[in-house]
């Protein structure tokens, strides 16, 4: 009898627990939402998250403001969203680097700043295969080329990236494992000062996505020597992929989707996968992301999930082959 009357009381509980969920989701958002990037504006995270905190926005009809918390590879920001109030109004436009980072510090042996398991996705924006770019006043013309140079003088041709184990820097020494070579690495906050070092000639070599650098490209300020994706990339169709150049591991995209605490409850996921949803088919979102020369590719939620669960694991092959890199 006891038995009973506590399981009667638990499933009581669990059936208050999601009447409450789902009132506070008829309310919700009561406030503001915060939608975080963990890098400077002008990088992927950046590019993805405006146009969608904009439409969302138009749906919640309450302010959706973008929060550029910069530093550490995107960890800062991933960190606080991961610590953040599970109600809803703080959430995360997260890139790949989301399950880089806390497998990298544990090769350091330091605790990972979050998991990944702390995060509920919500929606996946776009997923782009990374370009290798270079100034337009380098040299090389060719992936074999640049190859080459890299050889000739080991450890002397600086590339930059988001930061230390970031989703730039472990493209990059992807691909320098593969082909056996050593650059200079040179961090930065996030992607957009690191093309502004490039366009600048401080550095010679950089992983992006190809939105960020299409407007640089056509301006004929920047070159693109290959392609990080399974196929080229539809704004660089002449660009060959590393596979096709025989190196079958070489393969990382930058996609970027938007996440919630893992606690936020059930009905107030499902009202944010229906903004997030109704802003993907929104023409002015659509506009921005075709303008910069990365279209959508809208994953809802479980989707997302499998899509999370399946790049994360690939990237932390890459980053235990890659091992420590200083």
């Amino acid at each position: 009898m006891t038995k009973v009357l506590m399981n009667r009381r638990a499933l009581l509980a669990g059936a208050a627990a999601l009447s409450a969920g789902a009132a506070h989701a008829q309310d919700f958002p009561t406030r503001a939402v915060t939608m975080v990037v963990g890098f400077p504006p002008g990088g992927q995270a950046d590019l993805a998250a405006r146009p969608v905190a904009a439409a969302m926005e138009r749906n919640l009809r309450q302010p959706v403001v973008v929060q550029n918390r910069a530093g550490a590879a995107g960890a800062l920001g991933n960190a606080f969203v991961a610590r953040a109030p599970a109600d809803g109004h703080t959430l995360l436009m997260a890139l790949s680097s989301l399950a880089v980072i806390p497998e990298a510090e544990r090769l350091f042996g330091r605790p990972a700043p979050y998991e990944v398991s702390q995060f509920a996705p919500i929606g996946l924006v776009n997923a782009d295969p990374t370009m290798l770019a270079v100034p337009a006043s380098a040299p090389w013309r060719t992936l074999e080329e640049f190859v080459e140079a890299a050889k000739a003088r080991p450890g002397d041709i600086p590339y930059g990236s988001s930061g230390a184990y970031g989703t730039l820097h472990v493209a990059m020494e992807m691909f320098a494992t593969a082909a056996g070579i050593r650059m200079l690495h040179v961090p930065f906050q996030g992607a957009g000062p690191a093309i502004t070092a490039l366009l600048s000639g401080n550095i010679q070599a950089l992983a992006s996505a190809p939105g960020t650098l299409t407007q640089h490209v056509q301006g004929g300020r920047v070159r693109v020597l290959a392609c990080w994706g399974a196929q080229r990339a539809p704004a660089f169709p002449d660009v060959p992929t590393f596979m096709e150049r025989g190196s079958r591991d070489v393969e990382f995209y930058i996609w970027a989707g938007l996440l919630a605490p893992a606690a936020t409850p059930a009905p107030i996921q499902a009202r944010l996968r229906d903004a997030f949803r109704a802003a993907m088919q929104d023409p002015e979102a659509l506009r921005a992301f075709e303008a910069a020369g990365s279209p959508p590719r809208y994953m809802d939620a479980p989707d997302f999930a499998r899509f999370l669960a399946e790049d994360s694991a690939r990237l932390v092959r890459a980053v235990q082959r890659i091992g420590r890199v200083e």
